[in-house]
């Protein structure tokens, strides 16, 4: 069932006697007396369950409890073309930005860079308050 999505770094089971990858995430509505069952989150909760492939389609709730299985479209956690298009824009328009003409680079470490205003005058400055 949850085969064809992708793992979420190494995460495994919370069943004790399971070594199994996990690929889904087991989380309970008290209020609702709702156990809701979907893809790996992307971070480990502590109050929601990782399980396996296996376990996950064992699942069975507490007698008088609905369970929820949320299956989204695995084709929609692909990314496509506009988001792709999207990050190499940004990047682009950072590269475009160029620092204004009234600034002098002063001293460079790696890529870090002290600039300077141009206007700056630093025998003036040291006796001004």
């Amino acid at each position: 069932m949850w085969a064809s999505f992708t793992f979420v770094g190494t995460r495994r089971c919370s069943k004790p006697s399971c070594s199994q990858r996990a690929v889904a995430t087991l989380t309970y509505v008290y209020a609702d007396s709702t156990a809701v069952l979907g893809p790996l989150a992307t971070f480990p909760e502590p109050h929601c369950y990782d399980l396996c492939d296996v376990h996950s389609s064992r699942l069975t709730a507490p007698r008088g409890w609905d369970i929820v299985r949320l299956s989204p479209d695995p084709d929609a956690l692909k990314p496509n073309v506009d988001d792709i298009e999207a990050i190499a824009n940004a990047v682009r328009e950072v590269g475009r930005i160029e620092r204004p003409a009234s600034t002098v680079e002063v001293n460079r470490r790696g890529h870090l860079r002290v600039l300077r205003d141009a206007d700056f005058d630093e025998d003036n400055s040291a006796s001004q308050p």
